[in-house]
């Protein structure tokens, strides 16, 4: 573990025990990372924000759900991050629609056709036999692919995000889909359908 890592430990174990400035330590270390992810995701400004800030009031809540097993609190954070925005941009796209006048003389606003229930189910189905198998991931394999795939960051990124050399990334993220592709293999062919069991 990097002398980061260890820091960001030590910072989020002082947040669980509600120590004066815990939080705005931790915030001072991430959150222009953390808006930088968000704004990335949201585009739209005020949106990042308040992704931000749900994030780490979050965090001061239920800072018992970083589980150090799964990853750094690096990784942790900015996973939070990138989830909040993509359901921050998923509630204003709704919002939009719900509110988005019809045209005009009578013309009616069509929202374009959305998968059917049977490819959200099956969509369903391959997420799950996905997160199994990120599950069955090492710690540190699972952190790299989590912050390049889901977190969206390079992987120069990663590696300072990680504290760890850019070439331990490269290797880590390579093993770890050549594990996944033998793990999902039978489940998920090439076009993200199920596979025979």
């Amino acid at each position: 573990m990097s002398d980061d890592a260890v820091a960001d430990a030590t910072l989020l174990r002082a947040v669980t025990s509600r120590a004066p400035r815990a939080l705005e330590e931790l915030y001072d270390r991430f959150s222009r990372r953390a808006y930088s992810l968000a704004r990335r995701v949201c585009v739209d400004e005020a949106l990042a924000e308040d992704v931000v800030q749900e994030v780490f009031l979050l965090v001061w809540r239920h800072p018992e759900r970083y589980d150090p097993a799964r990853g750094s609190v690096s990784a942790w954070l900015m996973t939070m991050v990138h989830h909040r925005a993509v359901d921050a941009v998923r509630r204003e796209a709704t919002r939009r629609r719900h509110t988005v006048p019809p045209g005009e003389e009578g013309d009616e606003w069509n929202l374009p056709s959305g998968p059917g229930a049977d490819e959200a189910a099956l969509d369903a189905v391959v997420a799950g036999h996905v997160r199994e198998a990120l599950a069955a991931l090492p710690a540190e394999q699972r952190e790299a692919l989590t912050l390049a795939y889901f977190g969206g960051f390079t992987q120069r990124e990663v590696a300072s995000i990680a504290g760890i050399p850019l070439g331990t990334v490269k290797s880590r993220m390579f093993t770890a889909v050549r594990t996944l592709r033998g793990l999902l293999e039978g489940h998920v062919d090439r076009g993200g359908e199920e596979g025979p069991s």
